[in-house]
This record gives C-alpha cells, structure tokens and sequence, in this order.
C-alpha cells in the first residue's frame, strides 16, 4: 500500500514520537522513509543579520535533523533517504510529495485547541492537510507548550 513515507522535519524532540508511527508503517509495508527539513525562506527574508550566515546555519541545523531521523530509521531496519530544500514548508513539503512519488506525509501538530489554535491557524500542517494529493498521517505531539 505504501512504497515511500514522508516525515517532514523541524528537528525538535516531537519528531521522534511521529517517526515511531512512520517507522511502523514502513516496517509493514516494506516501505522507505524519506526526511525532510525545509529551510524557510521567510526566516532569511526577514533576517538583520547576514542572510548568508543565517541561511548556512539553518541548512547545517537541517542537515542534523535528517540525519536524526535517518539513523533512527535505519536502526529500525527501515531504509531511509534525505533531503534539505529551501523554500515556504507547506508549500515545499507538498513540491517534495509530487517528484519523489511519496504516498503518504507522517508528521505531528502541536494538538492546540481554543484561542491558541486560532492564533496559529495556518500552520503547516493544517496547509499540508488541507492541500496534500495523499494521505496524511497526523500525530499529536504536544500540547503547544
């Protein structure tokens, strides 16, 4: 059912607990995993300091957190590829999705509610979900604190 499982990245602790489904997932469809981290260009546009300096900073913090996931995989038994891309996540996450043939996204929400969910409407998953030609996987991962 399942050839290639996406797990977007931000490289916080809340990725491990989506990559124990996602590795679950690809263990019983012999599936691989594919790490992404997004670089987001709207960090750099927004950036006083050295765009140049912020941008190698966040694509080395991008290499740490594919590699993360790649080793946790890996040690599962799961095979696993990754990527660092520029750009707007959800918009990369979804780019990503239709070149690689990926078939179904892995990734976690913060599990806002209320207020706090208003005030964070738009964030990446919710655009992920909203927008994805597969099916998306969604794993609560915190409570927002």
């Amino acid at each position: 059912m399942y050839d290639a499982i996406l797990v977007p990245t931000d490289g916080s602790e809340g990725v491990d607990r989506t990559l124990e489904h996602a590795v679950e997932m690809a263990r019983r469809y012999d599936a691989w995993i594919h790490a992404l981290y997004v670089v987001d260009r709207r960090f750099e546009l927004a950036a006083d300091e050295d765009r140049e300096d912020l941008v190698e900073r966040l694509t080395e913090r991008g290499g740490a957190a594919v590699a993360a996931v790649a080793e946790a995989a890996e040690n599962a038994g799961v095979d696993a590829v990754t990527d660092v891309r520029e750009g707007i996540p959800y918009k990369t996450i979804l780019d990503y999705v239709a070149e690689t043939d990926v078939d179904v996204i892995a990734m976690g929400t913060h599990g806002r509610t209320g207020r706090d969910r208003l005030a964070h409407l738009g964030s990446v998953t919710d655009r992920v979900v909203e927008n994805a030609s597969v099916p998306v996987f969604v794993v609560n991962i915190g409570d927002g604190d």
